[in-house]
């Protein structure tokens, strides 16, 4: 009713002014963000604190660090995990507490979001609910936190498939800022985080495979490589003039590029590298260690080459989901797929990562492919829950179901890896029992009912 209203204003106000034809335009601008309220779900308000102690009984119970109880049961209070064990032989004082019988049914930790947009980006198509990427190489300043939407409508979607947790991330050009943790049930971004700027992202620099850039001149190989070469000395002298800036006591001249980068070099701040080759993820780590600093690499195609390389220096790699192409004409078909599993098999830490928001609700079932292509069913379960939590520094109090850790987790209907039996019933954001309803939920019973009606 109110869009309405506005929108009866704004015709008669350009009706009066003339400008109806001329300025339709601008009237399609000014009328957008009420079109886009109006396919708005209902909103879904962030869950009450828990008031009083809970126990699940009988759940196969995932722990998320390789170990599974068949016959489990798990106690929260408070918002932390106070009990966990085997059913079978504990005798547990149920008075007071309230029980969820969950016979047949299965527990898992939060799942983790590594390396997402996610809360930054409502509609890919319209440019004003972009805001994942700033102006320019070196942006060590900007902090994602900030700009996290708890009010978008994408987050519950991916909480229906147990991803309960994200790590917010910047992305574009050579240094894109600091990322954060948080929870996906919030009334803004200080009631989400759970990490605050927890890592400095790096978009190693690469020469471009195509040249062609269509009706323009081809750029030759060697110009190329120049750019690439000056972007190198140029990211080496920034990170050089940080570092020094950061054993600075007392700066002279504040510089605020330079100030975000202190943590790095304290050990305080992890560096997290996208590089996908052999050649470029080796240069990235030898810059890295160059400055002190273990990094974290992102992508990671070709890591499988080089597996002695990265253990030697203690590398973790977040992947990207395994349903894509290789990334090189060489590489086995099936490479993206086994990928993880030759890495994780080698004694790496793997983590499995998204490109992009809109995929996040297959997180568990990129985890389940691994599992079928030659690692673990639960060192697979480890890739989106207690590796992913060692890497963005919160395993002591997420991945994993042990006594006072955050009672972050859910109960599914069936195997959570598997997109036939993945089925949240009801899941738990410290201790904190969520709506699990979302807008996919909402226009599937829409037109259920619609094409329902009238049905004998």
């Amino acid at each position: 009713m109110i869009a309405k209203h506005w929108k009866i204003i704004l015709l008669n106000l350009m009706k009066w002014k003339g400008l109806m034809t001329m300025n339709k335009y601008i009237l399609t601008l000014l009328m957008l963000p009420l079109g886009l309220s109006s396919f708005a779900q209902a909103n879904i308000s962030p869950a009450k604190p828990q008031d009083k102690k809970t126990i699940v009984m009988g759940a196969k119970l995932h722990v998320g660090n390789g170990k599974v109880i068949e016959n489990s049961y798990l106690i929260f209070d408070k918002g932390k995990i106070t009990g966990v064990g085997d059913a079978t032989v504990a005798r547990i004082d149920m008075t007071g507490s309230t029980v969820i019988h969950a016979n047949e049914k299965h527990i898992y930790p939060g799942f983790i979001a590594p390396t997402t947009n996610l809360g930054l980006i409502e509609i890919s198509s319209v440019k004003a609910t972009l805001d994942y990427n700033e102006i320019g190489d070196f942006n060590p300043h900007i902090r994602a936190l900030v700009a996290y939407n708890t009010d978008s409508k994408v987050p519950a979607t991916v909480r229906s498939n147990g991803v309960l947790m994200a790590q917010i991330t910047p992305q574009g050009g050579t240094i894109s800022g600091s990322s954060s943790v948080v929870q996906l049930d919030a009334w803004n971004w200080e009631d989400a985080a759970i990490k605050k700027d927890d890592a400095m992202h790096l978009n190693w620099p690469v020469t471009p495979k195509f040249r062609n850039t269509g009706n323009r001149p081809v750029v030759s190989a060697d110009v190329l490589k120049e750019r690439t070469q000056n972007l190198l000395n140029a990211l080496d002298q920034f990170f050089a003039e940080a570092k020094a800036y950061a054993e600075t006591d007392k700066p002279a001249v504040t510089n605020t590029r330079f100030a975000a980068m202190k943590h790095l070099f304290d050990g305080s701040q992890r560096l997290f590298i996208t590089a996908a080759g052999e050649k470029d993820i080796i240069a990235a780590v030898k810059f890295a260690k160059k400055y002190g600093i273990t990094p974290v690499i992102v992508g990671g195609d070709e890591a499988y080459l080089i597996t002695s390389f990265l253990k030697e220096n203690n590398i973790a790699i977040i992947v990207n989901e395994p349903h894509n192409l290789p990334d090189s004409d060489d590489s086995d078909v099936n490479m993206p797929y086994k990928n993880p599993g030759v890495l994780a098999n080698a004694g790496l830490d793997v983590v499995m990562g998204m490109h992009s928001y809109w995929q996040l609700r297959n997180l568990p079932f990129m985890a389940g492919t691994i599992a079928a292509w030659g690692l673990d069913k639960e060192k697979a379960l480890q890739t989106i829950t207690l590796n992913t939590a060692k890497v963005l520094g919160i395993d002591k109090t997420a991945g994993s179901l042990e006594i006072g850790k955050d009672a972050t987790f859910f109960i599914s209907a069936g195997d959570a890896l598997d997109m036939k039996t993945n089925k949240v019933e009801q899941a738990f954001i410290q201790g904190r029992d969520i709506n699990l309803d979302n807008l996919h939920k909402q226009l599937d019973k829409k037109f259920s009912d619609k094409y329902n009606a009238g049905k004998k």
